[in-house]
């Protein structure tokens, strides 16, 4: 990658990259649906990946792997020594350059780029708009499960990048404090059954992140219009730290990375988000419309 290590690149970049020595295209796609009836159903790709993924493509489950499994809610950030196996495993270290997608919205190769740069490993990209985007651009597929040459990632943890519950409780009333929802309107305004108690995080603002996608490629909405989105909220104001959350810290890191793919990277992903909050009855909930 460039000197500058982008947050994103395009097929067309990509296209010319594949086949370098120091290059790992990573599938980090994940199937998660929730019914109307408030349940969650979550199924690693890698069936989908078989199907068809770009070519050299190594296979990453972020539900099994990347999460540390025994934990009381579900994509739980595996911890680094977990984190550092599964890295390894799949080709990702020292010296290599690394490109994930999904093949669907993008949120799951966003959340591998903010588990990366979460254990200090910056040389790392999102594939705008996944691999829709790249099978529209003509580019060629492949069935072939790919072996990974494993190696060995050293981690160095940024634990600024992450909120704990008790964090985000305490930074309530903290005006430098921006916390943003990631979710649809309807479920940040309360009017959806999928968590335990409805409603949003008291204080927090709404940035859906599907609006921040183009819906006609898949891929995010030009930069001018994101800073736009962003500035409005108040979110690329350097004296403010951005907080995102969703409903397990999915959406959230998909936010994050649009913030830095607007210019900035230093945003923190509540890890737990409402599937920690809304568990947690002490905690308040504010049903409602976006307050901006």
């Amino acid at each position: 990658m460039t000197e500058h290590k982008p947050h994103t690149v395009t097929p067309e970049w990509l296209y010319e990259q594949l086949g370098d020595e120091d290059l790992v295209v990573v599938d980090a796609t994940t199937h998660l649906t929730m019914p109307p009836d408030g349940s969650v159903h979550i199924e690693p790709g890698l069936a989908t990946y078989l199907e068809a993924h770009i070519p050299g493509a190594v296979y990453a489950d972020l539900f099994t792997d990347f999460s540390e499994h025994l934990a009381p809610l579900p994509f739980t950030a595996a911890s680094s020594e977990r984190f550092a196996a599964a890295a390894g495993a799949v080709g990702i270290g020292q010296g290599r350059r690394v490109v994930v997608y999904d093949q669907s919205s993008g949120v799951w190769a966003a959340r591998l780029w903010w588990q990366l740069r979460f254990e200090g490993f910056d040389d790392v990209a999102v594939l705008d708009g996944g691999l829709p985007a790249w099978q529209a651009a003509g580019f060629p597929v492949s069935d072939e499960q790919v072996i990974p040459h494993a190696t060995t990632l050293t981690t160095d943890r940024r634990p600024e990048l992450v909120r704990s519950t008790e964090e985000v409780a305490g930074a309530l009333d903290d005006e430098n404090t921006l916390i943003i929802n990631a979710l649809d309107p309807a479920t940040y305004r309360g009017e959806s059954p999928s968590y335990p108690r409805r409603g949003h995080i008291p204080g927090s603002i709404n940035i859906p992140f599907g609006d921040l996608v183009d819906p006609s490629t898949g891929r995010l909405k030009p930069t001018d219009e994101l800073r736009a989105v962003f500035e409005k909220a108040g979110a690329l104001d350097p004296a403010v730290q951005p907080v995102t959350y969703c409903g397990g810290g999915i959406a959230a890191a998909g936010l994050a990375h649009a913030l830095a793919a607007a210019g900035r990277s230093d945003v923190a992903v509540y890890d737990g988000s409402l599937n920690a909050w809304t568990d947690d009855e002490s905690l308040p909930l504010v049903e409602g419309p976006n307050p901006r």
